[in-house]
């Protein structure tokens, strides 16, 4: 009855030892350190990398998910001009959250995606 019951301390030890793990701020945040500039904007080397990466694999020419184009900048422009693309990526009310139930962009990137707005949305 002894052993069973240091057995059970044993085993209850190493649960709480192995349970306890501290996140650092590298592992949480990886790109908190990198410098955000989204003051110069440019369609080609800012938006259509974030588009490529995030948006494309369900709103293309094969696939318009929602009738949303995002690989070409014609396509993009559309969505600007019909003022739906900040709606959807802010995660404004009366709009769709995209991506479809996924987290909001970092701040960086929709810092960028609003400054290209507001520059015109120039396909630069």
């Amino acid at each position: 009855m002894k052993s069973l019951k240091f057995l059970m301390m044993i085993f209850a030890g190493g649960i709480l030892v192995t349970s306890c793990y501290y996140d650092n701020e590298e592992d949480l945040y990886p790109n908190a350190n990198v410098p955000c500039d989204s003051t110069s904007v440019s369609y080609k080397n800012d938006v259509d990398p974030i588009l490529q990466s995030k948006c494309v694999n369900c709103h293309n020419a094969n696939n318009p998910g929602g009738g949303y184009q995002f690989d070409s900048y014609s396509e993009t422009k559309k969505s600007v001009d019909n003022s739906r693309l900040l709606g959807t990526i802010q995660f404004e009310a009366g709009y769709s959250p995209m991506p479809k139930g996924g987290n909001i962009m970092p701040i960086c990137e929709l810092g960028t995606f609003r400054n290209w707005v507001s520059e015109g949305a120039l396909n630069n």
